[in-house]
């Protein structure tokens, strides 16, 4: 049965919270609503869009998170376009993903990001032929519904006793935990350790390095 590593994307792969917490200033403040702070909004990292904004902004009606959503979007548009976006990958994580590669675990991602979203990081980083499936908000629920694992175990040919999941927030452990997969936990990401093993998982990583002693050991 193959091996399976999936990645969450912000938070694991690359470091987006500063233009993240910029875009859902610039939304809010374009449909005149008070903007959450960038704690907040880092605490919503990994979610589904719409599910982020209920988080965000509990009081709001569907017509404003509509609203609040489209704009969040157009301005993270604006700003990859403007080459304003910045998404650096961790130290490390390249070097993580091309030994596991090379150990022959095929490579995925489950992210809250929409596949242009996520294309775009992953092209920018040289990374895209890495993986053979990338799971994103625009099929799936939002974390931490299993659907998005399942879905890569499916086009991975693995199942949930050779498959880990790796992200930064509880959601993805939870994740994990629903679709009955190793939870791995990081320590660079958005949520600290202890939100990570009260989600569930099975261990955290303390740095990229050691995600690959942590998998083969599965």
């Amino acid at each position: 049965m193959n091996r399976l590593a999936l990645f969450d994307c912000d938070g694991t792969l690359v470091d987006s919270q500063t233009t993240i917490c910029l875009a859902m200033q610039r939304a809010f403040d374009v449909v005149g609503v008070a903007a959450p702070g960038d704690p907040a909004t880092r605490g919503i990292i990994g979610l589904s869009l719409p599910e982020a904004l209920t988080v965000l902004y509990p009081g709001g009606t569907t017509e404003e998170h509509d609203a609040i959503g489209e704009a969040y979007k157009a301005a993270f548009f604006d700003m990859r376009t403007q080459g304003l976006a910045n998404h650096p990958l961790y130290d490390g994580i390249a070097e993580a993903i091309g030994d596991l590669d090379a150990r022959g675990w095929l490579l995925g991602v489950a992210t809250g990001k929409s596949d242009r979203g996520l294309k775009a990081i992953l092209e920018h980083h040289g990374l895209h032929p890495r993986f053979i499936t990338l799971q994103t908000s625009d099929r799936h629920p939002s974390k931490p519904h299993p659907s998005m694992i399942e879905q890569a175990m499916a086009d991975a040919g693995s199942e949930p006793a050779t498959t880990a999941m790796i992200g930064d927030t509880s959601y993805d452990m939870a994740m994990a935990r629903a679709a009955g997969c190793a939870a791995i936990g990081v320590a660079w990401g958005y949520h600290n350790a202890d939100q990570l093993i009260e989600a569930g998982a099975d261990v955290v990583a303390e740095h990229p390095s050691a995600l690959v002693a942590i998998l083969e050991a599965l």
